[in-house]
């Protein structure tokens, strides 16, 4: 009984692995992996994997972010879209710094997707185990603070970029951040935390894609990539903190909504616990 009960489940997992691969591989060729925000295009291709990490657990999850690296390899060096595509193209990096670009390409196109798969299934277990336990509260504020200064930054940048000045920037970073401090800890306190986990391995899994790739971008080709953008290399710390402020924040709330609501949507499936043991019990 108990070898067909683990049959069954390595079944299903193999069965939830080729369906989040799939998704991860329709979204990355094409436009529905993107969201139109205006001034941005918000990704959400990392969510299957953020999803697949809570429910597949971190192996299977590291497997996701692995195709989701190999997809983000294959369209750019294939149908590459801009300039600053050999950041994700061992071959193309090859071609435009070297043999040595073979290594740092493959390294900013894999590692943290890899890691995508891995952190969100960590931050959502700890945070199930904290839910009736005494460091509950001091959790509730750090997330609801991580969250807050992220939208402070975010909504700074934002709002310079769109020609405010700098203290309405600030006013308005402060503000949101603020509010978002305040609400956020006060649905999380009156909660069963049973959304919470899911909006903050949401938003960390999208912010480890998003504060691993900008920075060793910088690290391994400050000026080529300044090039592909047309900026001066001495300015191009400023984009990238504006993309990881600003573009980072937009892809994490994203992330979050849509993990909250799919995940909320899969927990009522018959059979899917969301515990992250793959965890079909």
């Amino acid at each position: 009984m108990k070898k067909n009960t683990q049959d069954n489940r390595n079944t299903v997992a193999l069965a939830l692995t080729a369906f989040f691969a799939a998704i991860i591989v329709l979204m990355s060729f094409t436009p529905i992996g993107y969201i139109p925000l205006g001034v941005i295009n918000a990704t959400i291709i990392h969510i299957p994997v953020i999803l697949g990490a809570i429910y597949l657990g971190p192996k299977k999850g590291a497997f996701l972010g692995f195709v989701f690296g190999l997809t983000s390899f294959l369209k750019n060096t294939f149908m590459p879209a801009t300039l600053s595509a050999f950041v994700f193209s061992p071959v193309l990096a090859a071609q435009e710094v070297g043999p040595i670009g073979v290594l740092y390409s493959s390294i900013i196109c894999f590692v943290p997707r890899i890691l995508v798969g891995i952190v969100p299934y960590y931050v959502y277990k700890g945070l199930l185990r904290a839910s009736n336990g005494k460091h509950r509260a001091p959790l509730d504020i750090l997330f609801s603070g991580i969250i807050a200064v992220i939208l402070f930054f975010g909504l700074s940048a934002y709002s310079r970029r769109s020609g405010a000045s700098d203290v309405l920037s600030y006013v308005i970073g402060a503000s949101a951040g603020a509010a978002a401090f305040v609400i956020i800890t006060l649905v999380s306190r009156r909660s069963k935390l049973k959304s919470i986990p899911y909006l903050y391995a949401g938003l960390t899994g999208a912010m480890t894609n998003t504060l691993l790739v900008m920075p060793l971008i910088y690290v391994f080709y400050r000026e080529p990539y300044a090039a592909a953008l047309s900026v001066d290399p001495d300015a191009l710390i400023s984009v990238i903190l504006g993309i990881i402020t600003f573009n980072g924040l937009m892809e994490a709330i994203v992330a979050a909504v849509i993990t909250v609501l799919v995940g909320a949507s899969l927990v009522k499936i018959r059979g899917i616990q969301g515990e992250g043991n793959y965890a079909l019990k």
